[in-house]
């Protein structure tokens, strides 16, 4: 019960007497991750730099339709420079991008503060600490077996189905159980967020990597799965090693989490799962909370919903939480107002992150960093373009995070530029998914800072505990590539 108690609550230091070590003993002073304002920022800055350097430019585009639906493809060879129509970013823009970010983001950012602010509710009815408490008793000693189970199934999810964002509203309760089963808040997380993406990544029947990117390629749709499981396998492997490594420091010693001290609004202490017992009204709300998930899944699956639908579907959840437990309506508007607050700095970063691609785009310098990439592996050596493949379409992730998207401005260059080097189009199609899918946890342009926000966990922690990682699985990628060439893939 202490030691819980210290894992969430920030040392305080001051009856402890400091003493200043000899001269010559002086300890070099940690490297300390900058704030995420300050990450975010400096990339708007550099950003901005460079709209005043790099010409703008463009590629022909046409439409063309790619398994069943109608997209817009670069024309290979079709690069040209522009004379006009690019706009650099003065120095008022670059602190207005904070403007412009949020209101394209507005969709993305309402997102966050409904999802948090009816979570809130939902654990403040306390039915989460009576099923988590159930849980906790029920799993003993397996709970790293648990843990492995469901970090397998969200891998699945993403590297068979392509989910992702239909999995966003299961953060605030992995991230609660992860800190109730022993650990931090990063550790249930990273449960999720690397079970998701590193599926996604690995895609094996992924219809948006996988499929748009081989069937604009000109492949066969889906020819190289059973090499693409073993990718699966082996990146999941390293993740979840990675992930029990951490966890494993954290349960023997809570100050070794890189979130000591910072309180989480997702957390369930051992005290807390004690305090409720399950009852009918505690089973009812979690009914609501199972069948809302079970309709938003089919609604994102079957019938295309958005972030309007996933919004208006969390508030009738939390609405029918707030009934079920005999709350009055004022009591409801205070706590979704306090789930708001606490997430407001998430949904600014948000905000601010999608100002990147505002300044990216008004320059018009995204196809020509495109251009200049596809040139550069035009004069790369055979022996070593798959592996240059993989790390330009990581690159180019951060200017076009979509898959599709990327698929679309890329895979028409790639493809034929695979040909000239020697390498396949089903390994250029590989390159393509593995660069696109593991540089989503990393670049803030991405939807890493929107599940951070949902989690709350600060963007900068989670780049200080991923990138070790990162590094890792891109060493492994490149190994996987260089392996499918071999193989003849």
């Amino acid at each position: 019960m202490e030691k819980e108690k210290i894992q969430h609550t920030q040392p305080t230091d001051t009856s402890v007497e400091v003493t200043t070590p000899p001269e010559g003993n002086k300890k070099k002073k940690k490297f300390k991750m900058p704030d995420t304002w300050i990450v975010v920022f400096i990339m708007v800055v550099i950003v901005a730099i460079l709209s005043w350097i790099i010409p703008a430019g463009s590629y022909d585009y046409v439409q063309k339709e790619i398994n069943g639906s109608t997209r817009n493809l670069a024309i290979e060879g079709s690069f040209h420079y522009l004379e006009e129509g690019g706009t650099p970013t003065g120095f008022l823009g670059i602190f207005s991008a904070l403007y412009t970010g949020c209101v394209e983001a507005g969709s993305t950012i309402f997102m966050i503060l409904c999802c948090c602010a009816t979570f809130r509710i939902m654990v403040q009815t306390g039915a989460f600490h009576a099923g988590i408490g159930v849980v906790m008793r029920k799993l003993g000693k397996k709970s790293i077996i648990f843990v492995l189970v469901l970090m397998l199934a969200f891998g699945l999810c993403g590297s068979m189905f392509g989910m992702l964002s239909e999995l966003f509203g299961f953060y605030p309760l992995i991230v609660g159980l992860g800190i109730a089963l022993g650990y931090d808040a990063m550790y249930g997380f990273a449960i999720l967020a690397l079970g998701e993406y590193i599926g996604f990544t690995a895609g094996t029947l992924n219809p948006y990597n996988v499929a748009i990117s081989q069937g604009i390629a000109e492949v066969q749709i889906y020819s190289g799965m059973g090499y693409r499981w073993v990718c699966f396998i082996v990146m999941m492997g390293i993740s979840m090693a990675y992930l029990l490594r951490y966890g494993a420091k954290v349960r023997n010693d809570p100050m070794k989490s890189i979130l000591y001290g910072r309180p989480c609004m997702h957390s369930f202490s051992d005290g807390d799962l004690d305090q409720y017992k399950m009852n009918k009204k505690y089973a009812l709300v979690l009914v609501d909370l199972v069948v809302t998930l079970a309709v938003l899944m089919v609604g994102l699956l079957k019938y295309n919903w958005g972030n309007k639908q996933l919004c208006g579907l969390f508030i009738i959840m939390s609405a029918v939480a707030a009934l079920i437990c005999g709350w009055k309506p004022q009591k409801y508007v205070d706590e979704f107002v306090e789930g708001c607050r606490g997430m407001i700095w998430g949904a600014l970063i948000a905000g601010l992150s999608r100002g990147i691609l505002v300044v990216m785009n008004d320059a018009m310098i995204t196809d020509t960093i495109i251009h200049a990439l596809a040139d550069l592996l035009q004069h790369a050596p055979s022996w070593l373009s798959a592996q240059l493949m993989l790390i330009v379409q990581t690159i180019i992730n951060l200017p076009i995070s979509s898959a599709t998207g990327q698929a679309a401005v890329t895979m028409p260059i790639m493809a034929p530029l695979s040909d000239a080097l020697g390498v396949s189009r089903d390994v250029a199609c590989l390159a393509f998914q593995f660069g696109d899918g593991l540089s989503n946890l990393l670049w803030p342009t991405s939807n890493i800072v929107v599940v951070c926000a949902l989690g709350d966990i600060p963007y900068e922690k989670w780049l200080k505990w991923f990138i070790p990682l990162f590094f890792i699985l891109l060493v492994a990628q490149c190994l996987l590539v260089s392996g499918a060439v071999m193989l003849g893939m």
